[in-house]
């Protein structure tokens, strides 16, 4: 059994199975689903998914140094590439988050320590996962807490929601349902997970 939002799609399926909810501390990995995510809003994940590649080949594999260096010229190039989404406001935003987040790893030492830093507590979470409450949940106090926090430094395409999805795509929480074969997967994977910035 699976968690239903994978809907029988290959690469959906796949990207269920191997990808969604493991942590990861790795800096310029964190700014990509940032990225991806606000590049989502209004549309559903799998188009996005679709599209990786392909973003990651113009965004020059969202390695924030990189991104963070394109300029203008940069963003009419974009605009008119039919492989990704060519919305002007988000591929600005994508090169704006890349400055925030060099601005945030000089101060904290990694982009990945400020975010863990809002990892939500145990009592903030269900005792039991269900489709049910996630239903009902599309975001939480922790998300939120995230949220403020990335505007405050100066993002752009980070509410609640958008922050939500990303916290659960790269493991802040596990939220595969009870029963679904990779949940036991992804909660060994975040019990032997070294958070940034803790001793």
């Amino acid at each position: 059994m699976r968690c239903a939002w994978h809907g029988g799609d290959a690469a959906y399926r796949a990207y269920h199975d191997r990808e969604w909810a493991r942590p990861s501390a790795d800096d310029d990995r964190l700014y990509e689903k940032l990225c991806l995510e606000g590049f989502q809003a209004g549309l559903s994940w799998l188009t996005i998914l679709r599209k990786r590649e392909a973003f990651r080949e113009v965004f020059q594999g969202f390695s924030i140094d990189r991104v963070a260096a394109m300029d203008a010229a940069d963003v009419e190039r974009l605009v008119l590439d039919a492989r990704i989404i060519r919305h002007r406001g988000k591929i600005v935003s994508a090169i704006n988050n890349a400055r925030r987040a060099r601005d945030i790893r000089a101060e904290h030492g990694s982009l990945a320590a400020f975010l863990w830093a809002h990892e939500p507590g145990r009592d903030e979470r269900p005792p039991a996962l269900t489709g049910t409450w996630l239903a009902a949940n599309p975001v939480t106090p922790a998300s939120t807490r995230l949220s403020k926090a990335l505007k405050k430094a100066g993002f752009s395409f980070v509410g609640p929601t958008t922050i939500y999805a990303f916290m659960q795509a790269m493991g802040f929480v596990n939220d595969h349902v009870e029963g679904c074969c990779v949940r036991d997967a992804c909660e060994e994977a975040r019990t032997a997970f070294l958070r940034p910035g803790r001793a």
